[in-house]
C-alpha cells in the first residue's frame, strides 16, 4: 500500500478532529483514519452529558481560570497543570467552531449556547445537545472530513505497531471484512482509540468495543502508558447493565435517595450535594450500600436516582434518551417513579504517555483523547471535560502530526512481518486437546477486577486482582477461536481485545498496589490518607518479557499549590 503521511486509528471524536484539524492545517497531506467500527458508531455517541467551556452565558461570572483550578482540585492534585491551563483556555473556541461548523447546541432563551451544572464545577459551564451532546459532536465531525477528503478504512482492527528502533515505520491492522492482515505504512501515526474500562465487563458503561485497542498496541511497542491505575466509576450506571445515566440528570435537580428515603449526599458534600466530584459521589453510594441503607433486587442491591419532582416538560425535553433507556431497560418511567441506579466503572485516566502537543516518546507516534494520559484529569475527571478533552487534544495532535508528518520516514513495511502476523492469527484456531473459551475469560476478568481492584481496594484484595490476572493469561495462551473463516470473524476479533484488556489489567492491578494512599478514584482502605510526600507523582508502565515494568514522572506544577479536597 502507498504510504499515508499520516494514519488516525480511531472514528470518534479524538479521531475525528485530529484528522479535520490535520487536513485543515496541511490540504496536500494523505490521510487515513482506521477504524474498529464505522465512525458514527463510535463510543463518543455515548457521551451524553456536555462539554465543559468557561463561556459565561449562564453564569457571567465564569472564567477560564475557574475551570482550570476546578480541574485540578477535581484531580486530586494529580493533573498536570500546564495541560489543564491548555485544556480550559482552548475551551470557549472549540465549542464556538463546533457551532460554526453545524454542531446543533441546545440554547437559553437569549439564544446563546445553553450551559448545565456538572459536579465538581464552581459554576455551570456545561454546554450541551439535550443529552445526546457526544452523538451530535460526532455526526458533526465526520461529516467535516469527508467533506475535507479523508481517507476511511472501516471496520479495521489494529494489530500491532512496525517500528525501527525507537521510530515507528506504521502499523499491521486486519481488514475485518476480509480477514486479512495488511500494512499501512505512515510517517505518522496517531492513536485515539478510547479507553479500556470494559475490562469490568458487567460493571461497566462501555461498549463492548471499548478494550483499550491503542494503549495495548502502543505499550508492546515500548512506549509508555502512564497513571493506569486511576479508572473512574461514574456513580449513575442502570443497576442491572451498568448503562451511563448521565450527570446531566443530577445537573437539572436530580436527587439521589436511600432506602429511608433521606438525600445521603449531605452526608459527604453538604455543599455540592449530589453534584459532588465522581469518585466522591461513588465512594458515597458505595458505602451507603456496603451499610445496609441500598434497595434490595435480584440484580443486586442500588440506591434510587429520582427525577419525579423535575416534571414531563423537562425529562422529555433535556434528558429523552435518559427516559428511553430506564424505560427499555429498567422498566421504569423517570416521570413516574425513580431509577435504580449504581456506580459502573466508565472513563480510564490513564494511557500512552504523551506531551501537550499529542507527541509520545517514540517519533512519529501520537495519541488524544481517551487513549492518551497527556494527563488533565489526574486522579479523577471531572464530568464535562472528557469531551472536551477529545476535542482539544485532538485537534492539537492532529495539528502537530500535520506540521511533523514530513519530517519522518514512513520506512518499509516487509511483506514477512505481514504473513508472520497472519501466521499468528491462525494460531488461535488451531484445535488441542485442552483448550478454553473467551466468553469465560472475559466473564472472570470483569468479576475479579470489580471485586479485588473496583472502587475501595486493599492489599489482600489486589494481590488475589493480580493473581487471578495472572492465572487469567496463562489460561488465554490455551483459548481456541472455532469460527475459523475469513470474513467477519467476530470470535478471533474478542479474542484479541481480551489479550490487550488482560495486558492492560496488569498494570492497572499492579499501579493499585504499588501506590500505597488514597487520591481520587484510587481509594485503599488501608492507606485512606492522600499521601503528598511520596505518591504525588505518575506511575508509569513499560512492557518488558510480557510484564509490566513500574517507574514514576513528577507532576508538572504551576500556581495552584497542593492543599486539602474538599467540597
Amino acid at each position: 500500500m502507498k504510504p499515508f503521511d499520516i494514519v488516525v486509528v480511531g472514528g470518534g471524536g479524538a479521531g475525528l478532529y485530529a484528522a479535520m484539524e490535520a487536513m485543515k492545517t496541511n490540504p496536500a497531506l494523505n490521510i487515513a483514519v482506521l477504524s474498529k467500527i464505522y465512525p458514527n458508531r463510535s463510543h463518543t455517541s455515548a457521551a451524553q452529558g456536555g462539554a465543559n467551556a468557561a463561556l459565561g452565558n449562564k453564569a457571567k461570572d465564569d472564567t477560564v481560570e475557574m475551570h482550570v483550578f476546578d480541574t485540578i482540585k477535581g484531580s486530586d492534585y494529580l493533573a498536570d497543570q500546564d495541560a489543564a491551563e491548555v485544556l480550559c483556555s482552548e475551551a470557549p473556541k472549540i465549542i464556538r467552531e463546533l457551532d460554526n461548523i453545524g454542531t446543533p447546541w441546545s440554547r437559553m432563551d437569549d439564544n446563546t449556547i445553553a450551559q448545565r451544572p456538572f459536579g465538581g464545577a464552581g459554576r455551570p459551564r456545561c454546554c450541551y445537545c439535550a443529552d445526546k451532546t457526544g452523538h451530535t459532536i460526532l455526526q458533526t465531525l465526520y461529516e467535516q472530513c469527508l467533506r475535507k477528503g479523508v481517507f476511511f478504512f472501516n471496520e479495521y482492527f489494529v494489530l500491532s505497531l512496525s517500528t525501527e528502533g525507537s521510530k515507528s515505520k506504521g502499523l499491521l491492522a486486519m481488514n475485518i471484512r476480509t480477514g486479512k492482515v495488511e500494512a499501512f505504512p505512515a510517517r505518522a501515526v496517531i492513536f485515539a482509540t478510547g479507553g479500556y474500562s470494559k475490562m469490568y465487563w458487567n460493571r461497566s458503561s462501555n461498549a463492548a468495543g471499548n478494550s483499550g485497542d491503542g494503549q495495548a498496541v502502543a505499550y508492546r511497542a515500548g512506549i509508555p502508558l502512564k497513571d493506569m491505575e486511576f479508572v473512574q466509576f461514574h456513580p449513575t450506571g442502570l443497576r442491572k447493565s451498568g448503562l451511563l445515566v448521565t450527570e446531566g440528570a443530577r445537573g437539572e435537580g436530580g436527587y439521589l435517595i436511600n432506602n429511608k428515603g433521606e438525600r445521603f449526599m449531605s452526608n459527604y458534600a453538604p455543599e455540592k450535594m449530589e453534584l459532588g466530584p465522581r469518585d466522591l459521589v461513588s465512594r458515597s453510594i458505595e458505602t451507603e450500600i456496603l451499610q445496609g441503607r441500598g434497595f434490595e433486587s435480584p440484580a443486586g442491591q442500588y440506591m434510587h436516582l429520582d427525577l419525579t419532582h423535575l416534571g414531563a416538560d423537562l425529562i422529555k425535553s433535556r434528558l429523552p434518551q435518559i427516559r428511553e433507556m430506564s424505560m427499555y431497560f429498567e422498566g421504569v418511567d423517570p416521570i413516574e417513579e425513580p431509577i435504580p441506579i449504581r456506580p459502573t466503572a466508565h472513563y480510564s485516566m490513564g494511557g500512552i504517555d504523551t506531551d501537550i502537543y499529542g507527541r509520545t516518546p517514540m517519533d512519529g507516534v501520537y495519541a488524544a483523547g481517551e487513549a492518551a494520559c497527556v494527563s488533565v484529569h489526574g486522579a479523577n475527571r471531572l464530568g464535562g471535560n472528557s469531551l472536551l478533552e477529545i476535542l482539544v487534544f485532538g485537534r492539537i495532535a492532529g495539528h502537530a502530526a500535520a506540521e511533523e508528518a514530513r519530517s519522518f520516514d514512513p520506512g518499509e513495511i516487509s511483506s514477512r512481518e505481514v504473513e508472520d502476523m497472519e501466521l499468528e492469527l491462525r494460531e488461535y484456531m488451531k484445535p488441542s486437546g485442552h483448550y478454553e473459551r473467551y466468553g469465560a475469560l472475559r466473564e472472570e476478568l470483569g468479576q475479579t477486577l470489580a471485586i479485588n481492584v473496583g472502587i475501595f481496594r486493599e492489599a489482600s484484595k489486589i494481590e488475589k486482582g493480580i493473581a487471578d490476572v495472572a492465572a487469567l493469561k496463562e489460561r488465554f495462551s490455551h483459548v481456541r477461536v472455532f469460527d475459523t473463516s475469513d470474513v467477519f470473524n467476530t470470535n478471533l476479533i474478542q479474542v484479541l481485545e481480551l489479550k490487550n484488556m488482560l495486558d492492560l489489567a496488569e498494570t492497572v492491578a499492579a499501579g493499585a498496589y504499588a501506590r500505597e494512599e488514597s487520591r481520587g478514584s484510587h481509594t485503599r482502605t488501608d492507606f485512606p490518607k492522600r499521601d503528598d510526600e511520596k505518591w504525588h507523582k505518575h506511575t508509569m508502565y513499560t512492557y518488558e518479557n510480557g510484564k509490566p515494568v513500574l517507574g514514576e514522572k513528577p507532576v508538572t506544577m504551576g500556581k495552584y499549590e497542593l492543599q486539602e479536597r474538599t467540597y
